[in-house]
């Protein structure tokens, strides 16, 4: 039999749990006087700000980030169609990177029961050096998938020298399919959190992915 050329596709997938949470929060307030709105965001925003950094100190968070005060202004509408005096309203956002969820949950309790704080979502995710560990992994466990299909396939048709012509991300050898990354790590979602006394949060497992093409010729 002559030479046979085999197009295949590889796939594997890992589920880890996540090493870090990115709480994001906003601080804000509102009122007829601009001075006196940002004087009280500004007062509101210190024990967030210095809530954050005892976490850093003691390790509980990696990384923080904060936003500068975003000042506006707003001219609401009676109920008779008039509009009224003008509102200023005054917000600093925040993003703090916890490795340590259940000190996340303690502050999140804290903070959900504070005037003029909103906790929104948390991301969770692994650290740059899992990721790309668990990335190299999955990519390798595709190839390995690819391989072994090809030499199925030319064991099928009695032949049994299978050779490696080129390998590629999903859609980078098959025309009209659209590249997808080689790994992709899917963030385990963001999830709003709702603290209550004594609740606990964890992430969801964060998959990552890879997917492979690999043509083989056998003979």
């Amino acid at each position: 039999m002559t030479e046979v050329t085999i197009t295949v596709r590889g796939e594997h997938e890992l589920r880890v749990a996540p090493e870090r949470a990115t709480l994001h929060l906003t601080v804000s307030c509102d009122g007829p006087d601009r001075a006196t709105v940002v004087e009280h965001a500004l007062a509101q925003a210190t024990p967030v700000r210095d809530g954050i950094t005892t976490r850093e100190q003691s390790g509980s968070i990696t990384a923080w980030t904060s936003q500068r005060l975003n000042v506006y202004a707003e001219r609401p509408w009676n109920s008779e169609g008039k509009r009224l005096a003008p509102v200023y309203r005054a917000s600093i956002d925040f993003t703090a990177t916890f490795s340590d969820f259940p000190e996340l949950s303690v502050w999140v309790t804290e903070l959900s029961v504070t005037d003029g704080v909103a906790v929104g979502d948390v991301d969770w995710h692994l650290t740059p050096e899992t990721e790309r560990e668990v990335e190299r992994e999955v990519a390798t466990q595709a190839v390995a998938v690819a391989v072994s299909r090809a030499r199925a396939y030319a064991e099928a048709l009695g032949l049994h020298e299978v050779t490696p012509v080129e390998i590629a991300d999903r859609g980078l050898i098959s025309a009209g399919t659209p590249p997808m990354p080689k790994a992709t790590a899917l963030r385990g979602g963001a999830m709003a959190m709702e603290a209550a006394p004594g609740m606990e949060f964890q992430g969801e497992e964060i998959t990552v992915s890879a997917e492979v093409e690999g043509r083989f010729t056998a003979s």
